[in-house]
């Protein structure tokens, strides 16, 4: 893997690093844990999202993102829920990609607990409706309590199902929707600051439309798609055309691993 952006030996403002600064390793997991990190001091909530896209703006193909991935995607996938606290993920994507819970990696589990971190991300679950295999791994079988964000208005026998499965129940808004400011509160309140979005298209829409999303780490495939595939964001406009700073390109195989920050 390579640095395109900033070029090599370079921070992101152009300048030269600090005494000191050896030289990135993109080839190992620490490097790239460390070429990913989270702001610091994590002291507030900070949502990052990542996707992968077609050359052609296509978020699936087949029905699924795996067949735009890599394997350099998938480390970077790794590593990003490694850093992070809890995942966020829509419904429909558990569904479609069959979501399983996150596991404890070794190489991670020193970093983890130093920062005060459980051995695994949790999952938070947006679900409107909470229609729910709360008999999958995802419920039965985590190292840390799966998150149902949901609606004051969803079914309540749905809920009793999901707590009964082991399922921390999460109300995050009025009626059905759930509200991505109020579901990053509460996810905060939890102690839950480091947040990574994995969408689908229409839950991320929703929460870059509420502007609550800090940064998108997108993946871009070389491979056109074609078809009706949704784009990686596919709801509600994101108001006056949020403007995003690229903060660094990384590539391997053709592959893009882009990063950018709201400004």
């Amino acid at each position: 893997m390579q640095r395109l952006f900033p070029l090599p030996g370079r921070t992101e403002n152009g300048t030269a690093p600090g005494p000191g600064a050896g030289p990135e390793d993109l080839g190992s997991l620490h490097g790239l844990a460390a070429a990913y990190a989270y702001p610091e001091p994590a002291d507030r909530p900070y949502l990052r999202a990542n996707m992968v896209g077609s050359l052609d703006g296509a978020a699936r193909a087949e029905g699924r993102s795996a067949p735009l991935s890599s394997d350099a995607d998938m480390r970077i996938f790794g590593v990003l829920r490694a850093l992070a606290d809890v995942v966020v993920v829509g419904a429909e994507t558990v569904r479609q990609e069959g979501y399983r819970p996150a596991r404890a990696r070794d190489a991670f589990a020193a970093a983890r607990r130093a920062r005060g971190q459980t051995p695994a991300p949790a999952i938070a679950v947006v679900s409107r409706r909470l229609g729910l295999d709360f008999s999958a791994p995802l419920f039965r079988e985590p190292l840390v309590p799966t998150i149902v964000l949901t609606g004051a208005g969803s079914p309540q026998r749905e809920r009793a199902a999901a707590r009964a499965a082991g399922a921390e129940v999460v109300v995050a808004g009025e009626g059905e929707d759930v509200d991505p400011v109020r579901a990053v509160r509460e996810l905060a309140d939890r102690g839950l600051v480091r947040l990574l979005h994995e969408g689908g298209p229409r839950i991320l829409a929703q929460f870059a439309a509420a502007v609550v999303l800090d940064e998108l780490c997108l993946t871009v495939s070389p491979l056109l798609a074609g078809g009706d595939a949704p784009r990686i964001m596919n709801g509600p406009a994101v108001p006056g055309l949020a403007r995003f700073t690229p903060l660094s390109v990384l590539e391997e195989d053709g592959f893009l691993f882009t990063r950018y920050v709201r400004r």
